[in-house]
């Protein structure tokens, strides 16, 4: 059984896979904030005192507390119950769980931009760098007519045309995953250089 913790933007979210990736639990709600006291009541209900024999996680980009409860209460987890864990990106999630042929993803960021990202394939690929960018900038950047996420209507009204989707990563899309996008380091994604800068 794989357990998937989905914490990175305004959803909280978690999902129980079985081998054949069907859903054998869920919990999924979009709270905005608080998740560091919604994400571990909702895994106790979902796992319902069954044990996942590894721990699939979203790494970002997102908010920035958002990713960092869920990594940790993934690698706690990991760690005692001796299980592997390893994690995926919030706009691949987006995108694989679309089923386009090719999409940019467009996630609402800090400082009023936008994390945006091509993805196409068979299977789902990234096709270009993950940017953090002003809506007016990431509407000159992307071309994809097809635009997903919690950004997507705001950068279709800036570049005046295509077809937009409002979506947030849910755990138990993990299933639509490729291998290759599943099986990243348990490490934050930010997607943005930090706020903070060293004195020097």
């Amino acid at each position: 059984m794989l357990l998937v913790i989905d914490s990175a933007t305004a959803a909280c979210s978690v999902a129980l896979l079985g081998a054949d990736g069907d859903i054998l639990g869920e919990a999924h709600e979009v709270v905005g904030r608080g998740h560091a006291e919604r994400l571990l009541p909702m895994i106790e209900a979902v796992l319902a005192g069954r044990r996942p024999n590894a721990i699939l996680v979203d790494c970002g980009p997102g908010s920035f507390t958002g990713v960092r409860v869920g990594l940790a209460a993934a690698r706690g987890l990991a760690i005692g119950w001796g299980v592997p864990v390893c994690g995926y990106s919030s706009m691949a999630l987006i995108a694989a769980a679309s089923g386009a042929p090719a999409a940019t993803v467009a996630l609402t960021g800090g400082h009023g931009e936008l994390f945006v990202q091509d993805y196409g394939g068979d299977p789902i690929a990234p096709l270009g760098e993950l940017c953090s960018l002003p809506p007016d900038a990431a509407a000159a950047a992307v071309t994809a007519p097809l635009l997903l996420g919690s950004g997507a209507r705001v950068l279709v009204e800036a570049r005046g045309h295509g077809e937009w989707r409002d979506a947030l990563p849910r755990a138990a899309d993990a299933r639509a995953l490729p291998p290759e996008l599943r099986s990243l380091p348990p490490a934050p994604i930010y997607g943005r250089d930090p706020d903070a800068r060293p004195m020097t």
